[in-house]
């Protein structure tokens, strides 16, 4: 199975809230982003045309920011993957036959301010340190407001993380609005003409002496 096929089977499975394919997670993108009111949940799909070498930095990005993260695979990668994953992060097996549950995602412990708020824009992590009452930060640089957060006590985590899962459900729908903007662009433009290979032209056979004197002698 490959990597579309398996997010059609996920898709059906996400009640509530709303869904992000390919959200920019600290130095990669999660596949798919399931986010309510409540928690996130990151998946990352592994089809068989896959490998597991980004396995071990896909890990450490999403256990920065998601409160729960599975990883979904072909029965092909499962042995190798559950010795790279530790016992929070859950595991399905996809095949033709729908997503069996290897095992369920336990609650991610690891989640952290400064990562949890790169999912957003640095404009938006100011406003919601200004509405706490924080001063001074509405000219701070991005490294500034990281460094901010990786050292403050005046921030609960619980409060960035409810503030992160409400401004992404509300950017959904423009994000719809430009998913469909760029289908249809892509709809208007004329289909792009196969280049065609240019034939190298086949050198003629030299002729020898002897043959050129026998073909004058004929004429």
């Amino acid at each position: 199975m490959n990597d579309p096929e398996i997010r059609a089977l996920l898709y059906p499975l996400l009640a509530g809230g709303v869904y992000v394919d390919e959200l920019p997670t600290g130095t990669t993108r999660a596949d798919v982003v399931h986010i309510t009111p409540a928690f996130m949940h990151g998946y990352e799909v592994k089809g068989d045309g896959d490998t597991l070498q980004r396995v071990a930095n896909q890990l450490r990005c999403y256990g920065e920011v998601y409160d729960f993260v599975t990883f979904i695979v072909t029965e092909k990668h499962l042995a190798k993957l559950l010795l790279l994953l530790p016992e929070w992060v859950g595991v399905w097996v996809a095949s033709a036959e729908g997503l069996r549950p290897h095992r369920a995602a336990g609650y991610n412990a690891t989640v952290a301010l400064a990562p949890l708020s790169r999912l957003l824009l640095l404009e938006e992590v100011k406003q919601f340190l200004m509405a706490r009452g924080l001063t001074g930060v509405s000219t701070l640089r991005s490294r500034e407001v990281g460094h901010f957060l990786r050292t403050t006590h005046l921030v609960p985590l619980s409060s960035l993380a409810q503030y992160v899962r409400d401004r992404l459900i509300a950017r959904l729908p423009e994000r719809l609005l430009l998913r469909a903007e760029r289908k249809a662009e892509r709809e208007r433009l004329p289909p792009r003409r196969k280049k065609t290979k240019r034939k190298k032209p086949v050198a003629g056979k030299k002729t020898s002496p002897k043959k050129k004197a026998e073909a004058a002698k004929a004429k």
